[in-house]
């Protein structure tokens, strides 16, 4: 730099701070940097204590689902429901009988024994709208309202048939003191079925040759990939006619002399709710309301029926899981049932 040149930058005007201008260029590009790092650090510091407080809320709403299932699984709220003024007390059945559903003997069965010990009830709707389904899960329902009504002579149980009842679900509603329809509802279908698929032919034309190993020769028992024997399908037959007996009995037990009996009754059919009183398999028309206020005189409803969340349905789930896959591996998806 020249000695002029030197001059010209000694006697240039400082800024305000009293800097010379190369000094407070510098100086404002070492504050930009360090503001634009400042930003980011507060930028990441703020991300960590939002990812951890998220975490803190996850964590926590875990422990509460946890709780929650524990609580409702090993029934820690304790005893039974608060008495409650004079009502009907309303069992909801709807959808298919399984061991897994809102329709299981499991939950069914609870409700009602919720629903005849309360003090308040004087009697106990069970409003059916059922294909059918399990025979092993409507048997025990049907057992239970059995039971109870023994047990509470002075607490009249009836059934209030929605769109169907059906299968299963008239096995369930033969348990009742009575039934009723509405003129088009679908009832009876009083029978038993166990459907598959076999795929041997199938097999044959592809190609494809079966190994199956077992021990004990009937280990083997409706196998879809193996042809059917008829000692097999003898065998299986006698099964389902001696499920559709207990069906049968059922159905005369809880219906006595008012069934008008013809040789179609069992066969698996099903009627119109209007032909179904007449032949005694209900006993009159009627909706949940009004056999609670004209039947029972009690119009207030309490509905007993347990509604799951979803800690209840993801417990359910996995043991029904666990279930369904032993079952599934001794009958290859054969089982009886009532549809």
């Amino acid at each position: 730099m020249t000695e002029h040149s030197k001059d010209d930058a000694a006697s240039a005007p400082a800024d305000k701070d009293g800097l010379p201008p190369q000094a407070a260029s510098q100086a404002a590009k070492d504050g930009w940097e360090r503001g634009v790092l400042e930003q980011l650090a507060l930028a990441t510091v703020t991300e960590q204590r939002l990812r951890r407080r998220w975490g803190i809320f996850f964590k926590s709403a875990t422990l509460v689902l946890a709780a929650f299932a524990l609580w409702n699984l090993f029934d820690l709220g304790g005893g039974d429901m608060e008495t409650l003024g004079r009502h009907t007390a309303l069992i909801e059945i709807d959808g298919e009988i399984d061991a897994e559903g809102s329709a299981a003997a499991s939950v069914i069965m609870p409700a009602l024994n919720k629903a005849y010990a309360d003090a308040g009830s004087v009697g106990i709707i069970m409003h059916i709208n059922s294909p059918g389904g399990s025979p092993v899960q409507a048997g025990m329902i049907n057992d239970e309202m059995t039971r109870l009504r023994k047990l509470y002579p002075q607490k009249p149980l009836y059934v209030v048939v929605d769109e169907i009842c059906a299968s299963g679900g008239y096995y369930i509603a033969a348990g009742a003191d009575r039934i009723y329809v509405n003129k088009a509802s679908i009832v009876g279908s009083i029978g038993v079925l166990m459907d598959g698929f076999g795929f041997t032919g199938l097999m044959d034309k592809l190609g494809v040759e079966r190994r199956l190993m077992t021990a004990g020769e009937n280990k083997g028992f409706l196998d879809p990939f193996s042809p059917q024997t008829d000692k097999h399908k003898a065998y299986a037959q006698l099964m389902l006619n001696e499920i559709h007996q207990q069906f049968i009995g059922a159905v005369r037990a809880g219906r006595g002399k008012r069934l008008k009996e013809t040789p179609e009754m069992f066969s698996g059919l099903f009627w119109s709710g209007s032909k179904a009183v007449e032949m005694g398999l209900a006993d009159g028309f009627g909706s949940v309301d009004s056999v609670a206020r004209d039947v029972l005189n009690a119009e207030d409803v309490i509905d007993y029926t347990p509604h799951e969340g979803l800690p209840e349905r993801v417990l359910r789930k996995f043991g029904a899981a666990v279930g369904a896959g032993a079952v599934k591996t001794t009958f290859h998806g054969f089982k009886p049932s009532l549809h």
